[in-house]
């Protein structure tokens, strides 16, 4: 009994230990004003590669803010989290952080004056980054234009407010450090892993979030952010026509698949993201990413519910006005473009219908495509009944998968939360 309390106090110690080590972090003393020509110009262009690796203009740029500056909001289940100005200006931004501050940022989420980082800030991935990498990409930042903007202020739960308390978070969730390769595996396999892992940040997106936002395991199974769905990369062959590599790769470097159809919602950035990087690197991600697959399944063929003939009634008139002239077979865009079938679209196999109704009211723009793939919205012409019955037939006729559940009330959701 004796040794089970001691081992209790113990375990108790090493806890509190850990938990006080990441509460106080001391700041970093800041730096003067650094000028582009105190950075190696070959730094600077590795730089622009890695941060369009790590995506951060899509995060740090607001919709009417300029690049690097911060102001975006991320929705969080905890409140709203606005992103910081990673510009060089010394009085927002990080003009006056030295490398070893932005570093410590990147490897355990402490900002240079010691308060703690909120992990919508993905540092659990950043740490993996190579010392090389993030040299690099502190070269970049620190030559770009500074902008003096605060971003405002973070709308969060009261007791989220308290900093000091993600010190227990880090202590579940956060393993500082790059990871090693593989030596069983190829230079591409491990390239790929490092790229999805580290400065990609893949599983931030793909990846269900426990009670107070970790990661579940395993990862990848799929995730949602800003009410889209982002797929589980572990299921790609269990789509309508299974993912080849050469095809994610292609994806990921243009936005669009031939077979599976156009980046949208969170996703459409990351693409442009993506195609200014090498072709090495999409294709070594795709080659880390198909080795994750679970084996390919056969779907069942569904008859649908004599209960939903009504609805799915409607939704083919619907479809046949507001949607047929673009997606029927015989549309001019379907013929000569070679655009996909809704039948091969992952969003229409999907589990749920959120991806299928965000498009529908968003639209696509031509921005989230190389290949200029564009939609228009149908938010302020077709109503929330409506919307629901052509993700009805659309799913049945077009799918031929089981009718989603819901459909109406994630309809009305969906379209609130865009409005907010």
């Amino acid at each position: 009994m004796k040794r089970k309390a001691w081992l209790a106090a113990a375990a108790l110690a090493v806890i509190a230990a850990g938990t006080a080590y990441w509460m106080w972090q001391p700041a970093i003393a800041p730096i003067r004003p650094l000028a582009a020509g105190d950075f190696a110009p070959d730094s600077v262009s590795r730089g622009a590669r890695v941060v369009a690796q790590g995506d951060c203009m899509v995060c740090h740029t607001s919709a009417t803010g300029a690049p690097y500056a911060g102001g975006l909001p991320l929705r969080t289940p905890f409140g709203t989290i606005f992103t910081t100005n990673i510009t060089p200006d010394t009085e927002t931004g990080i003009g006056n952080w030295s490398l070893a501050a932005f570093t410590r940022a990147l490897r355990h989420g402490v900002a240079r004056d010691g308060h703690l980082l909120y992990p919508a800030f993905p540092y659990i991935h950043y740490t993996r980054m190579s010392t090389a990498d993030i040299n690099d990409a502190y070269a970049f930042l620190m030559t770009r234009t500074p902008v003096n903007f605060k971003a405002p202020d973070n709308q969060l739960l009261l007791p989220l407010r308290f900093r000091p308390l993600l010190a227990g978070w880090n202590l579940l969730y956060l393993r500082p450090g790059p990871e090693a390769d593989d030596p069983s595996r190829s230079a591409e396999w491990n390239r790929g892993r490092y790229l999805v892992d580290g400065a990609g940040h893949c599983a931030s997106c793909h990846s269900t979030l426990d009670p107070i936002g970790g990661e579940r395991r395993p990862a990848f199974s799929g995730g949602n952010i800003d009410g889209w769905d982002a797929p589980a990369l572990t299921n790609l062959l269990n789509t309508p026509k299974p993912w080849t590599r050469e095809q994610l790769a292609l994806y990921l470097r243009h936005g669009w698949s031939s077979e599976h159809g156009a980046a949208a919602g969170p996703m459409g950035p990351v693409a442009h993201s993506l195609s200014q990087l090498p072709e090495a690197d999409s294709n070594a991600i795709a080659t880390y990413i198909m080795s994750l697959q679970q084996p390919a399944t056969t779907p069942r063929a569904v008859t649908p519910a004599a209960s939903d003939q009504a609805r799915i009634s409607r939704g083919a008139a619907l479809f046949s006005g507001a949607c047929a002239g673009c997606h029927s077979s015989e549309a001019p865009m379907m013929a000569v473009a070679g655009r996909p079938s809704l039948a091969l679209s992952s969003a229409v196999a999907s589990d749920r219908p959120d991806n299928v109704i965000q498009v529908m009211l968003n639209g696509l723009p031509f921005k989230d495509s190389a290949h200029a793939t564009f939609m228009p919205p149908f938010a302020a012409s077709l109503t929330d009944t409506q919307i629901a019955d052509i993700a009805a037939y659309i799913r049945a006729d077009i799918g031929k998968r089981a009718a989603w559940q819901d459909v109406d009330r994630r309809v009305r959701t969906i379209r609130k939360e865009n409005q907010q």
